[in-house]
């Protein structure tokens, strides 16, 4: 099993995403990418402590490629949107891939160049590609969220 971390807006939905993706394994939600150890929801949501919410997926990469999870990630997302996705407002809702190898970094630069080079978008692509650091799970309640609401996705 391999693993990979997105930050694509509010976790709620991405998790959702992912979780139907034949070959995922797991899913969790939680926070990454900034400088306070054991962060909350509640102190994530100050925008003081620099972490983004994010979805890390477990993945058999004999069932699902990489690069097939980066396909959905561009797909579920506004990756020009500087820290907002849709009602969400704050750096803890960037676009983010957070790598945990070479090989990963590599594949989302490309992916990202050929997006860029499609010209699918007309504003420029903020998402960060940055190595992955300490993953802080979230609260329970936040794990499988909408399942747990009988919801399919977030509605904007």
């Amino acid at each position: 099993m391999e693993k990979a971390t997105f930050g694509a807006g509010c976790f709620w939905g991405v998790e959702a995403a992912f979780r139907r993706v034949p070959g995922v394994v797991s899913t969790a939600v939680g926070y990454m990418g900034g400088a306070f150890e054991k962060p909350t929801y509640h102190d994530v949501c100050t925008g003081t402590t620099g972490h983004a919410e994010v979805v890390q997926i477990e993945y058999d990469p004999s069932k699902v490629s990489y690069d097939n999870l980066l396909n959905i990630f561009w797909a579920i997302h506004d990756p020009t949107s500087l820290n907002r996705q849709g009602p969400d407002l704050g750096a803890q809702y960037r676009s983010a891939i957070f790598f945990h190898d070479a090989e990963q970094r590599a594949a989302a630069l490309a992916s990202k160049r050929k997006l860029e080079l499609s010209r699918q978008h007309q504003q420029p692509i903020v998402t960060e590609i940055v190595p992955a650091a300490t993953f802080y799970r979230a609260e329970e309640y936040h794990q499988q969220y909408l399942e747990k609401q009988a919801r399919s996705r977030c509605t904007i």
